[in-house]
């Protein structure tokens, strides 16, 4: 191999929730190195979430992780040089890979959204992964149609 394996990041789990995974999701949605910020945005749409819920007897961690997990893509495209013409080639994304372009998904998707403060945006990008519907959702199946129309060059990833 040319490149020597990248360490694996080690995150610390979140004061609240005691979870890993908290703590990556705030470290993607915290600017200019605000965390406390982004703590309290993702706590708020927690809570926002708890309102939300009716007869959902999942708690709202549980049901932030299950909205993750319906907008992680299984397969990416990637473009590639052929000939004179480049082609976009599928490729399975690693499991490490698919969290991070599924928090990239959900936060940039709930950024876009119309309600007034980021935590009610982000709660309902939230609540709309985990019914799979809304904008991130809908752009992870387009991912997987750009891959499966791309299927016959899957022969080509070394």
């Amino acid at each position: 191999m040319r490149k020597a394996k990248k360490k694996e990041k080690i995150y610390f789990p979140d004061p609240k929730f005691h979870d890993p995974l908290v703590t990556r999701f705030v470290n993607h949605l915290m600017k200019n190195g605000k965390k406390s910020i982004a703590y309290n945005i993702f706590y708020n749409a927690m809570k926002r979430i708890d309102v939300i819920k009716e007869k959902e007897e999942k708690s709202s961690l549980e049901i932030w992780k299950e909205g993750l997990k319906n907008v992680m893509p299984h397969v990416e495209v990637r473009s590639r040089r052929m000939g004179g013409s480049n082609i976009q080639i599928p490729i399975p994304i690693s499991s490490n890979s698919r969290i991070t372009k599924a928090i990239k998904l959900l936060i940039s998707c709930a950024s876009i959204r119309n309600e007034k403060t980021m935590s009610k945006k982000l709660a309902y990008e939230i609540w709309d992964a985990f019914n799979e519907q809304g904008e991130a959702v809908k752009r992870k199946e387009n991912i997987h149609k750009m891959a499966e129309a791309n299927k016959a060059f899957s022969h080509f990833r070394f």
